[in-house]
């Protein structure tokens, strides 16, 4: 048994790779950071391959899901995203991100699948965020990707459903979580009411352990936690223009003294 993770020096990746040595799966690590990876590498318990891999270079993940071989689990993780203004964001930034966030995801889930559909099993955990469901103002570019993600998977999902496909595709929706990625993005939590909103932020561990555990169970949208899973219902009952000042609003706060 195999597992290939992106995004597995840090955060989520991080953990689900723990989770799923102790679980007895082989793991292919892959992150841009060598050092991170070995330090990885000397604290799994099953065999570890590390790759130091660029997915932002479409030829770079071609060759890595070439290179990967035949694995058993994917979990598309890597991602990060840019706060601020869309007129005012750095171009090149929002680029990068778009090419990690959905064109490495878009050619890592294809490929994979393609390969699992051929056997008739295995997993992709693609991880998208809560954003996916909300318009984003002040991180427009990084809702719009994770929704792209989040889209992808649903479709993937329904058309291996309708070959009766044993393949399961999940996509992870978490909201808050600690992990490096405020401090790629520069944001932290509302100043005014830090306290209260650092109680909706969920550990890494916890939101690995729940989303590996309903992937093997073959949920297809997985929220953790029931603050998140109301937030992502009343969704569906706002107006967007509504919801779009709210996020607004919220994503004010998180801004970063420079």
């Amino acid at each position: 048994m195999k597992a290939l993770i992106t995004g597995a020096s840090s955060g989520l990746g991080w953990d689900m790779a723990h989770i799923l040595s102790d679980m007895g799966y082989d793991i292919i690590a892959v992150a841009r950071r060598l050092g991170r990876l070995e330090m990885l590498r000397d604290t799994l318990k099953t065999n570890v391959e590390i790759i130091s891999c660029d997915v932002t270079d479409v030829n770079a993940c071609k060759a890595l899901a070439e290179k990967a071989g035949d694995v058993d689990i994917l979990i598309n993780n890597a991602g990060f995203g840019v706060f601020g203004e869309l007129c005012e964001n750095d171009l090149d930034s929002e680029l990068a991100m778009i090419d990690t966030n959905i064109r490495a995801v878009h050619i890592l889930t294809k490929l994979f699948a393609q390969k699992f559909r051929e056997k008739n099993s295995g997993y992709i955990l693609n991880v998208a965020s809560l954003a996916a469901f909300f318009p984003g103002p002040l991180f427009g570019a990084y809702y719009a990707s994770k929704s792209y993600v989040l889209r992808l998977s649903q479709a993937l999902a329904e058309e291996l459903r309708r070959e009766n496909s044993n393949v399961q595709i999940s996509v992870l929706c978490p909201g808050p979580v600690h992990t490096e990625f405020g401090e790629v993005a520069k944001v932290s939590f509302g100043r005014g009411d830090e306290k209260a909103a650092k109680k909706l932020v969920l550990s890494s561990v916890d939101v690995s352990k729940y989303a590996i555990k309903q992937m093997f169970k073959g949920k297809q949208v997985i929220i953790p936690g029931a603050v998140m899973r109301i937030a992502a219902f009343l969704r569906r009952i706002c107006p967007d223009k509504m919801l779009a000042r709210t996020v607004y609003s919220i994503q004010s706060k998180k801004c970063k003294k420079r």
